[in-house]
């Protein structure tokens, strides 16, 4: 199902890119605004009409949540609960007895949280979050699909924006994202053939070798002819004018171009009527290491969710899934954050190696958790995976 919905989403990044980078390189950019807003227009109402459809095809989505009861509550505490018809004459935990003692002094009796309590109930939670998902068997690889967010190595606004300082034009990056998605489109294929063939924790180490292996054409990038890579201009030099000053926005000549145009340290000058070309051989590498890291990207993506999906039981996925994308969204905030710091051209180079190191420290992270889980087996074709979570705790819980 996960590889399913997948392969559903590239499709759509196949199209979408194709379709608004051919209109705003043969329209223009208010035609291709236009074809944006009322496609998204149109998308909504048919989102909105399936919810609708799959809430009224199943009725116990009307019905909220019971609370859990006391045996499940005690049973995730691993406190022993004590079954009054089987025939052993062990006596209840002091634990139990002071819970069932607490709650028959609590019943009827509802104190009113104070105003301090409000005010740290949200601090507590994100607490109790953070510890639960600590303590969960797939922590680190968690963590390591975590870290893969902390890149510029992907077709986002940072991307193509150096695409275009590089001299590619909107209908080649259009092509080049259309690629990028039908990658990923193998990378569902290929998760759902290794899972088959290897099992699920070999099929994670095994897509992190191919995104590792197909990501030092990025680094090789960073040294190739046309790379603007240089180490002598410093991207800090102009951070205090930047955030406190200002840069003038660029003005529009009467012909529609803009009069001040992106510069980097080996953009093409104009002496007379010659003109340098800026060589493509780096940003060619760059973009070729990036689409082809997506079949292990996208391979190790739907393995992760897999094992969060089988392995936490079913009354804390809520709170694990929360902390999982809030852990993804930090690191991609650092990323932008890390462009921030570092705008010029010149320090793309720099961007790609920290992007390339913190992948690999994602992919070692999983190493862990696989080597820890299988041990040499890790390095064997045919044995079947163990179950990373104790089987009393799954409940005869099913994963999508």
């Amino acid at each position: 199902m996960n590889a399913t919905v997948r392969r559903i989403d590239q499709l759509t990044n196949i199209l979408a890119p194709l379709a608004v980078g051919q209109i705003m390189t043969f329209g223009s950019p208010v035609i291709g605004c236009g074809f944006i807003a009322g496609w998204n227009l149109l998308s909504m109402c048919v989102e909105y009409f399936i919810l609708w459809k799959v809430y009224q095809k199943t009725p116990a989505l009307a019905n909220k949540a019971c609370k859990k009861d006391d045996d499940q509550e005690l049973k995730q505490l691993n406190i022993k609960v004590i079954d009054p018809n089987s025939n052993n004459n062990e006596k209840p935990t002091e634990d139990v007895q002071l819970m069932e003692e607490k709650a028959v002094v609590t019943t009827g009796t509802h104190k009113k949280p104070t105003c301090s309590e409000k005010i740290t109930e949200p601090f507590h939670t994100f607490r109790d979050g953070w510890v639960a998902y600590y303590n969960q068997s797939v922590f680190l690889a968690g963590m390591g699909l975590a870290f893969l967010y902390m890149t510029v190595l992907g077709f986002d606004c940072i991307t193509t924006g150096y695409a275009y300082t590089q001299g590619l034009s909107g209908s080649v990056l259009s092509i080049l994202m259309g690629a990028s998605a039908i990658s990923g489109i193998m990378g569902t294929v290929a998760f759902t053939w290794l899972r088959k063939k290897c099992g699920l924790v070999r099929t994670g180490f095994i897509s992190g070798i191919a995104q590792l292996s197909s990501l030092v054409l990025c680094v090789v990038s960073v040294f190739m002819p046309g790379s603007p890579l240089d180490l002598t201009v410093s991207p800090f030099q102009d951070i205090g004018t930047r955030f406190l000053e200002g840069d003038a926005l660029p003005t529009l000549s009467p012909g529609g171009v803009p009069e001040v145009a992106f510069t980097t340290s080996n953009s093409s000058s104009i002496t007379g009527d010659l003109e340098i070309p800026i060589p493509l051989t780096s940003v060619c590498l760059l973009f070729a290491g990036v689409i082809a890291a997506r079949v292990g990207l996208w391979s190790f993506d739907l393995t992760v969710t897999q094992l969060l999906q089988e392995n936490v039981i079913e009354s804390e996925r809520g709170i694990i899934n929360g902390v999982q994308n809030s852990m993804n969204y930090l690191l991609d905030l650092l990323h932008f954050i890390m462009v921030i710091l570092g705008p010029n051209p010149e320090a793309f180079g720099l961007l790609v190696l920290i992007s390339v190191s913190f992948v690999a420290m994602g992919h070692i992270m999983y190493f862990r958790f696989a080597y820890k889980n299988l041990g040499t087996q890790l390095f064997s074709y045919s044995s079947p995976d163990p179950k990373t979570v104790a089987s009393d705790q799954q409940g005869g819980e099913s994963a999508v």
